[in-house]
């Protein structure tokens, strides 16, 4: 298929399938253990379905939202994915492009293969930064020292991972960074490489720098490195929203890490509304994994998010057609979105409600026979 004929980001991923060799292909595409999360992040979506309202003048729609103060064109932002340059050449600076000129934020992945300044030297953009939390703290105090040098305006905590997921493709492939690519944040630090072993390459690496000992307090102690705001990523339960909320994050994004960490999680989509209500409206929540289609945005945002980001679409578009290719894919999510508001009857996001969606834990809306608003 021509990048013409495409009519839907679900179709560069085979064409990505194609282009890449199959140990990148396969590290990009594939979930944890039996994948069971993976097909949910996607299949969830599909068991919510909509109550739209008719006869609404939906001649004029505005998709404009802001995310922690800054003003974006649409509520997708793009979620951090490691070592874009093994999709594509140009990687990180074609992504940050396609988001600057789309009017939405780009989160750069810790494991970038290209740096936090390069990425800003590719011109106006707001961009967040994605934070692993290396044993070194040294590390990571020079780490979001350099993003904010570099402009960056928020830090995504990654939570979720004290130990990388059990990712069995990986392991068979073997899975290590092609040699003429390095994680560029960390090329100074002599961390920059992924020494090749009989399992995943990246695992080894997490297990030897990644700190497993990571806790509450030292969300406090990034606070105490750095004055720009903490998004915490990876939430999945109302207690932790909580307790994010009490100790100081900016907002939270819902995320199973792409189902990659730990296999049978509920989708995304599914823990939403649980960490909405724990936050209890005090952070802004975001969603992160399945979405696919303009449908799945307008579901999230019914469902108490104050927007998405999107992972392997910006991936497989990526490596499809470069920055060309992301740019797409963002304008298809972005028309999709702006066709579900429309036929739902909503003309901006406030106008978004729990009302204009269904799901299979809501009382049936079925009135009985007798009208029970007449006394008996």
């Amino acid at each position: 298929m021509g990048m013409m004929e495409i009519t839907n980001v679900n179709e560069y991923e085979a064409i990505a399938k194609e282009k890449l060799p199959k140990m990148i292909y396969d590290y990009y595409a594939s979930g944890a253990e039996d994948q069971w999360s993976l097909k949910e992040n996607r299949n969830a979506f599909s068991r919510i379905l909509f109550r739209p309202r008719i006869l609404i003048d939906v001649s004029s729609i505005d998709l404009t939202t802001t995310v922690l103060g800054f003003k974006i064109s649409m509520p997708m932002m793009i979620a951090p994915t490691a070592m874009l340059k093994m999709a594509h050449p140009e990687g990180e600076y074609a992504v940050a492009r396609a988001a600057s000129a789309a009017g939405t934020i780009m989160t750069l992945s810790s494991w970038a293969t290209s740096s936090v300044e390069e990425v800003s030297s590719t011109g106006p953009g707001i961009r967040f930064f994605q934070l692993y939390v290396y044993k070194d703290r040294n590390i990571v105090t020079q780490l979001v020292r350099r993003a904010e040098r570099a402009g960056f305006k928020a830090i995504a905590l990654t939570v979720d991972t004290p130990r990388l997921g059990r990712r069995e493709a990986d392991i068979k492939n073997r899975f290590t960074l092609p040699s003429h690519l390095t994680l560029k944040n960390f090329k100074g630090l002599d961390l920059g490489k992924l020494d090749k072993t009989d399992d995943s390459g990246l695992a080894s690496y997490v297990a030897g720098q990644v700190d497993r000992s990571l806790n509450w307090k030292d969300v406090k102690w990034l606070q105490t490195i750095t004055s720009l705001p903490i998004l915490v990523k990876g939430v999945l339960t109302a207690e932790d929203a909580r307790i994010a909320v009490e100790i100081g994050a900016a907002g939270i994004i819902v995320s199973n890490h792409g189902a990659r960490q730990l296999d049978y999680v509920p989708a995304t989509i599914m823990a939403l509304e649980e960490v909405v209500k724990g936050a209890q409206g005090r952070v802004p929540v975001f969603l992160d994994g399945g979405v696919r289609r303009g449908t799945d945005v307008f579901k999230a945002l019914a469902l108490g998010a104050s927007g998405v980001f999107i992972g392997r679409p910006v991936v497989f578009s990526l490596a499809a057609d470069g920055e060309a290719g992301v740019s797409k894919a963002l304008q298809m999510l972005r028309d999709e979105f702006e066709l579900t508001m429309a036929l739902s009857g909503c003309r901006s996001l406030k106008e978004i409600t729990r009302d204009h969606v269904v799901t299979e834990w809501d009382r049936p809306r079925i009135a009985p026979r007798s009208n029970p608003d007449v006394p008996r």
